[in-house]
């Protein structure tokens, strides 16, 4: 009785990949050098920080007018009565 042999694996060898180039793509160099980028003019550095600025003091007014809201509730002292029971 013959028993096929398994490769040192233990899977039976599969077939080449017809797509050998998709292997290959990671090491694919193009000879095209990309333009060198454009310098920021002062009013678009100054556009982009003042965005900046605005989103960080959204963000802190935001926790500021937050926090009160985060304290844990206290009751007053006083009993609160309507005005209809004082002259009872």
């Amino acid at each position: 009785m013959f028993l096929p042999q398994l490769p040192p694996g233990g899977t039976p060898s599969r077939e080449p990949v017809p797509f050998a180039f998709v292997a290959e793509a990671d090491r694919f160099r193009s000879n095209v050098t990309p333009p060198p980028r454009e310098s920021l003019s002062k009013t678009q550095i100054a556009a982009r920080s003042l965005v900046g600025l605005t989103v960080v003091a959204g963000l802190v007014g935001s926790l500021l007018f937050g926090m009160p809201a985060l304290q844990p509730y206290k009751a007053t002292e006083k009993a609160q009565q309507s005005e209809a029971s004082e002259g009872r």
